[in-house]
């Protein structure tokens, strides 16, 4: 699941930071789990994080000496709305030659 579009005009880091919270909206994350699931380094995740905590787009929570992050509620596309935009195989075949 993706970050509907409304969300994804923030920095590369940041979009990807909510599209991995978006895939386990349930349970949230870790900055660790969140670190190995997002191309960037810590620092870069971290600066995304502040970001998007200070825009209000994620909830941080902290239970028995852990800290879990989740998405915001409007963040999380409604599942019976979801399109598939990831590109097949051809599409990116046929972007990759200009067709």
């Amino acid at each position: 699941m993706r970050v509907p579009p409304e969300f994804r005009d923030r920095e590369e880091t940041e979009v990807a930071v909510l599209d991995a919270l978006v895939g386990r909206a349930e349970d949230g994350m870790t900055v660790l789990e969140l670190r190995s699931g997002v191309d960037a380094t810590i620092d870069e995740v971290e600066a995304a994080l502040s970001s998007l905590k200070e825009a209000g787009l994620i909830e941080v929570e902290r239970a028995d000496e852990r800290v879990r992050i989740y998405p915001d509620r409007r963040v999380v596309p409604d599942p019976s709305e979801q399109v598939d935009d990831d590109p097949g195989l051809v599409d990116v075949i046929r972007d990759r030659l200009g067709l």
